[in-house]
């Protein structure tokens, strides 16, 4: 059986969520409040030394990292359907799932700056800031976290974000010139692990950031026509929240603008 330890708004809980649902798989739910600090709990530290979601655990063997999760279900129960079958392909789906890690901190950095920062200012005190991102096991991470908070998008991690995000609409764009989604004829293993972190793009209120890139909008209407989308993202989303998520991110359009412009 397989069980998922994840958080409704997490970007790498999302598309795993996804991607279960796309696969037509048969899950679990044990949901996580990251905000109350659920991550830090001595048992699920256990099983994510890292204290980070989600987690799966499928009969006992305990995967963590979303994209590993990915590729887990799609070889173990889903007959590799989701991976090409060309080797060259492969090695591509591979590099991408490589990327996300740096994709992910990227998605991380403008969420944290704009609109979590806002919610997390609103309702904790410095010391309680300081005493949760304490208690992240990176001391790095932890650093880069309390940074975002204090600092917003005046943070050096937002510029390095930016040539992240760069890069992944100018190889998405190639990727989807010729073609509906990055797998090819239907979505592949590559469309799933990037949708929720364009999404959490879309849902800052920053799709004006991949103007320039023409095929990444249909592509993102194209998921979020998708049983899978909806299954995996929009239905654990509130309706207020991504209201106030939108606004609180494009509030901040004339700062991430210069920013994206200060990387071209």
């Amino acid at each position: 059986m397989l069980t998922l330890h994840h958080a409704p708004n997490s970007v790498c809980s999302q598309k795993v969520r996804v991607g279960l649902a796309l696969m037509g798989l048969d899950w679990d739910s044990v949901v996580l409040d990251l905000q109350r600090g659920d991550q830090f709990a001595p048992d699920y530290r256990q099983l994510n030394t890292d204290a980070v979601v989600p987690t799966l655990v499928d009969d006992g063997l305990v995967v963590t990292e979303s994209s590993l999760i990915l590729s887990h279900l799609d070889r173990v129960h889903h007959g590799g359907r989701l991976m090409p079958t060309d080797v060259a392909g492969q090695a591509a789906a591979e590099h991408w799932l490589l990327r996300c890690l740096a994709i992910h901190a990227a998605i991380n950095t403008l969420s944290f700056a704009t609109a979590m920062r806002q919610a997390i200012l609103a309702a904790k005190t410095r010391d309680e800031i300081e005493a949760q991102t304490s208690r992240m096991p990176d001391p790095i991470m932890a650093a880069k976290r309390l940074d975002l908070i204090l600092n917003g998008l005046a943070s050096p991690y937002v510029a390095q974000a930016m040539l992240h995000l760069r890069r992944l609409f100018k190889d998405m764009q190639a990727g989807l010139a010729a073609r509906s989604w990055l797998g090819g004829a239907t979505p592949g293993i590559v469309d799933v692990a990037l949708v929720a972190y364009v999404d959490r793009l879309d849902r800052l209120g920053l799709s004006r950031l991949w103007e320039g890139s023409l095929a990444i909008a249909p592509w993102l209407e194209r998921w979020q026509a998708q049983d899978a989308y909806a299954r995996g993202i929009a239905d654990w989303v509130p309706g207020d929240s991504a209201e106030q998520m939108r606004a609180a991110g494009a509030a901040h359009w004339t700062e991430i603008e210069a920013a994206w412009q200060a990387t071209a």
